[in-house]
């Protein structure tokens, strides 16, 4: 059937065949495994209760796991009730699915409200290798009665009000106690209106982190009082612009009184513009340069100054300083520039600098590259001496004819 091109075709037949293996072969070893809490409940877990957290192990590869195994590994103030309810064997997981698995954890009587820790393990194909990744969960203390409810009130207050790249900043909230009485009768049962923050935490995206832990509440608030909250924040270098949204969670008087907000935080990198407000050109090695400088950004910037740099001239003042800038502010200014090197060539490039503030974070930016050109103008002084020296003679010459007709008459 093949003839001549046997060989050929046998070759290429364990060409593909030996392609083929290590094909299978990686299959085996594309499971790739991902480790989270899908949540847990109560929140936050109580002091001297139990917990349930519910554990969820994904294949996100392309090839199905084998032989998996899960396990809880607490750490105080959390523990287990026996080894037997710790380990949980999964089986066969293949991509693109999960298994969530609950585990109940103690919290111990004397436990302090903060945060809680313990590490889940996970193994395939029974090889005693384990996989481990810690995690951590808010505990608090006992619910309460009290009915107070907790609000934002006002505007979130942003210093500075919209971010850009690679700045830092703080965000402030104010928690108010929503009651108007002291207390309210439920089922003709009565309850105070005193509201508590067991817990305030701001979470963080990608591009932006929270430098500022939990707050925890100590006392209580009464109807109509409020507190002021403020969290740390910084924005990578690297962030595109956009809003982005922030968690801000709290954990009231019991679990019924909890609350979450998305907080919108911008992020904007346009800043200062220089624009030349007419022809950028010396005369005779010397003129006065006209710039608008707009401030684009979407809020105040303060602080702002110009600078000028061109190779061989010399600029007054070497640094234009305006102050404060509202938004899409415009402001004129004029620098006197003056070459001071003999072996200039035009046209030259000017560099035009900015620096400014956005709320405490200083910035400096090389805003724009124009061109400066040379005209040179001829001295016309000696021509206007000729002048002069016409109009004298003119002069002189109409004061002796009417000084000569004068002599006639007489």
């Amino acid at each position: 059937m093949f003839g001549k091109n046997k060989p050929f075709f046998i070759m290429l037949i364990v060409l593909i065949a030996s392609l083929m293996v290590p094909l299978n072969a990686s299959a085996t070893d594309g499971a790739d495994l991902r480790l989270s809490i899908l949540k847990y409940d109560p929140i936050p877990a109580e002091i001297g209760e139990y917990v349930s957290v519910w554990v969820k192990l994904e294949n996100l590869g392309y090839a199905k796991a084998k032989g998996l195994s899960l396990r809880m590994v607490p750490d105080y103030p959390f523990s287990i009730d026996s080894s037997t309810n710790s380990q949980v064997n999964i089986g066969i997981l293949t991509p693109d699915n999960a298994a969530v698995e609950e585990f109940r954890l103690f919290t111990d009587p004397a436990a302090k409200q903060g945060t809680g820790t313990f590490e889940v393990w996970y193994q395939e194909d029974n090889s005693g290798i384990w996989v481990k990744k810690e995690f951590e969960i808010r505990v608090g203390s006992d619910s309460f009665d009290s009915k107070g409810t907790i609000q934002l009130s006002g505007k979130t207050v942003k210093e500075p009000e919209v971010f850009m790249p690679g700045d830092e900043g703080t965000v402030s909230f104010t928690l108010q106690n929503s009651a108007t009485d002291y207390s309210i009768t439920i089922d003709e049962e009565q309850y105070d209106t005193n509201a508590r923050i067991q817990s305030a935490s701001l979470d963080g995206v990608e591009g932006i982190k929270v430098t500022t832990d939990t707050y925890y509440g100590n006392g209580v608030i009464g109807p109509g009082e409020s507190v002021d909250l403020t969290y740390n924040v910084e924005v990578d270098e690297g962030t595109p612009d956009g809003t982005y949204y922030l968690d801000f969670s709290i954990v009231g008087s019991s679990h019924s009184y909890n609350n979450n907000w998305r907080i919108p935080i911008k992020v904007d990198s346009s800043s200062v513009r220089v624009i030349p407000s007419k022809p950028l050109v010396l005369k005779n090695g010397e003129g006065v340069l006209e710039f608008d400088v707009a401030n684009i950004h979407p809020n105040m910037l303060s602080s702002v100054s110009v600078q000028l740099e061109a190779e061989g001239i010399e600029f007054s003042p070497a640094e234009y300083f305006i102050g404060s800038m509202d938004p899409d502010e415009l402001f004129t200014i004029e620098l006197n520039a003056k070459a001071v090197s003999e072996d200039l060539s035009f046209p030259a490039d000017i560099v035009i600098n900015a620096d400014f503030r956005n709320g405490l974070n200083e910035h400096t930016q090389q805003v724009d590259t124009r061109q400066l050109k040379h005209n040179v103008v001829e001295n016309d002084s000696g021509s206007g001496i000729y002048i002069v020296v016409l109009l004298l003679i003119v002069v002189g010459a109409c004061a002796y004819i009417l000084y000569k007709r004068r002599m006639e008459k007489q």
